[in-house]
């Protein structure tokens, strides 16, 4: 943590502390703790009852598997936590049932996307955690409105195990052969690019800032999932005053609405997601109208503030 708000006092990264979870001081004390990742022996020992005494207070983590690693490595008697992954896990035939067990103890579970609220409910059934869908967040300071460019450029952003790079290619390559004076840049690990569009595979914070800024519209192909992978690029996108082209799977609705801030596609459908582009590079007054209203929806909806704010609302019911 301490390495990370050295960065960000250098202005190298956004938020004093990661996801701007450094607001949460704005309602209590927090103390920042290292989870060492628990071996064999701590897991079963955890798992038999014999593991560290139950700390007194609230613990918090953002994500499952730190939750799970603080209630094996150093147990709070109570806890809280966020679920990314477990919902997709479980519909993809993996139940990770140690895990779930852990998670059924917290009092308190919460999501990123309203897609996730129901599956959970179902998971747990009525005796389990309350789960709340609570808004994400990114730093609109250090993602600040930027002078919309003067030339097209289509640029795409995101490496996670939920994108698709097949139809982000075969959009690319259709918008390529209808609009060839269009420049793409994609941010990504994956092969398969199309012939005239430029791969960057690593990028710090302050160069995909200054890459969003250079956008007249940014894209996010995913695969069908229910934590709303892309939105991180979305929200940091809108922030900049640009406009989006995203995968509609559940709960992205809510970070995009539709021919407002930005446009959402079928899953796997490159010809839909080609031509969102193409109308918004033809269009570049439209484009830069949806690019701020996609930054006014950011500010008033979708801050690190807002959404700690949240955030404490489970965490300190009774404040």
């Amino acid at each position: 943590m301490d390495a990370w708000e050295q960065r960000h006092a250098a202005g190298e990264v956004p938020s004093a502390w990661q996801y701007g979870l450094d607001g949460l001081r704005e309602f209590a004390g927090v103390d920042v703790l290292d989870l060492p990742v628990p071996g064999r022996l701590s897991r079963l020992r955890a798992r038999a009852g014999l593991g560290p005494r139950r700390a007194e207070g609230m613990g918090f983590t953002w994500d499952e598997n730190a939750a799970f690693r603080m209630q094996v490595a150093l147990p709070r008697q109570r806890f809280a936590s966020g679920v990314i992954w477990l919902t997709d896990m479980v519909a993809r035939g993996h139940v990770p049932e140690r895990l779930i067990e852990v998670l059924r103890g917290a009092e308190d579970l919460w999501v990123l996307s309203r897609g996730q609220v129901e599956p959970l409910q179902e998971l747990f059934g009525e005796h389990g955690p309350r789960i709340t869908a609570v808004p994400f967040g990114v730093d609109a300071e250090f993602f600040a409105p930027r002078t919309f460019p003067d030339r097209p450029r289509i640029v795409s952003i995101g490496n996670d195990r939920d994108r698709d790079p097949q139809t982000l290619f075969r959009a690319l390559e259709l918008v390529r052969v209808q609009r060839p004076e269009v420049e793409i840049v994609v941010q990504t690990s994956a092969a398969g690019a199309p012939e005239g569009v430029r791969v960057m595979e690593r990028m710090s914070h302050r160069e995909l800032r200054d890459l969003y800024a250079t956008a007249s519209v940014v894209a996010t192909a995913t695969r069908p999932n229910l934590h709303v992978s892309g939105m991180t690029v979305t929200l940091e996108a809108s922030a900049t005053g640009r406009p989006v082209v995203n995968t509609d799977t559940p709960g992205m609705s809510q970070y995009v609405v539709e021919g407002e801030t930005g446009h959402l596609v079928p899953v796997g459908d490159a010809e839909a997601l080609a031509g969102r582009l193409v109308t918004l590079v033809d269009d570049p007054d439209r484009a830069a109208a949806m690019g701020a209203a996609g930054r006014a929806a950011v500010v008033t909806s979708f801050t690190t503030a807002i959404m700690c704010a949240h955030l404490a609302e489970i965490l300190l019911p009774d404040r």
